[in-house]
């Protein structure tokens, strides 16, 4: 099994409410509202040490844009503008160049901090941004050589029931126990239906399924999932290499008989999986559409591709 823990090097500093502290001193209240209720909203960022040497965090506005809708989908009134946030999040990576010069992982997070309780209450919305080096989500044996996963009991919620197109912190119990279960089942990876039974998303990824002709399905933003950033980069880097893309709704049974299967995410970037539900998927191994996306992805993020630099803020 893979770990996905966090236990490794982290920033000496943390951009809290305006300004740089000491990690230690990066701490909020216990009757911090957000902690009570889940009334909060994150992004997950990952800096990559370019062919160059310096440092580029991958589609930072697209990141901060969505933190802003998150926050407006939640009425959680932000203290900062998006430019301020932008800006948070290059100086605490420029701050610690040395400590972070093959990379980092990003966490933007706003939330509703102490004063009133109650679920009516409406507190100062708090801002912290912290990095640390994460490596692959899923292992780096798992990057390498493809993920088993398990259709989870638990459904992505409705989307009468949460807010799909914000990434709420409340949100992601259901994450958390769909994780959970697949890890104690023995695999690396859930994967979420719908409530009407067609493939969502898995716990922290997107997901796409190769077809035996090629062709690529991914479920579409009409269905309950988290709309992507690394999910639209690997929709438009297989549009601009010819491939055929379809987002629509599959079956899970449609992931047994695919010829490949993969995630997408910041944390989890390209990862193949192998194994769904104790049936191989193709040959058992990342098959060819899933490693040259996987290598076209990684080559851009590290500014080997003139064509996307735009995705790339250099620190």
């Amino acid at each position: 099994m893979s770990s996905t823990s966090t236990s490794v090097l982290r920033a000496d500093k943390v951009w809290l409410d305006g300004s740089l502290v000491p990690w230690e001193k990066a701490t909020v209240h216990v009757m911090t509202h957000a902690l009570h209720y889940g009334l909060g909203v994150f992004e997950g960022i990952r800096a990559y040490k370019t062919k160059d040497g310096r440092l580029a965090i991958f589609r930072l506005k697209e990141h901060i844009r969505r933190l802003m809708d998150s926050a407006h989908i939640c009425m959680l009134k932000m203290p900062y503008s998006e430019q301020q946030i932008i800006d948070a999040c290059i100086e605490v990576l420029s701050s610690q160049r040395e400590q972070f010069a093959n990379g980092a992982y990003l966490r933007p997070i706003a939330f509703m901090g102490d004063g009133a309780m109650g679920l009516g209450a409406v507190n100062a919305t708090r801002v912290a941004i912290t990095a640390w080096d994460w490596g692959a989500y899923l292992g780096d044996k798992g990057l390498k050589e493809g993920i088993r996963a398990k259709v989870s009991s638990f459904n992505r919620m409705h989307v009468n029931v949460n807010m799909v197109r914000g990434k709420i912190t409340g949100q992601y119990v259901n994450s958390i126990l769909a994780k959970r279960e697949a890890v104690m089942s023995g695999y690396d990876e859930a994967i979420m239906l719908d409530v009407t039974g067609f493939v969502a998303e898995a716990s922290g990824e997107n997901i796409f399924a190769v077809g035996r002709r090629g062709t690529v399905r991914t479920p579409s933003l009409s269905s309950p999932i988290l709309s992507g950033i690394t999910r639209d980069t690997v929709i438009r880097l297989l549009k601009d290499t010819g491939r055929e893309v379809q987002e629509v709704s599959f079956t899970r049974d449609a992931l047994y008989i695919a010829a490949e299967v993969f995630f997408t995410g910041t944390a989890a970037e390209v990862t193949p999986v192998r194994e769904v539900d104790n049936r191989q998927v193709g040959e058992g191994k990342p098959g060819p559409v899933t490693q040259s996306i996987q290598e076209l992805f990684f080559r851009v993020v590290r500014g080997h591709e003139p064509k996307y630099a735009d995705w790339l803020t250099y620190v």
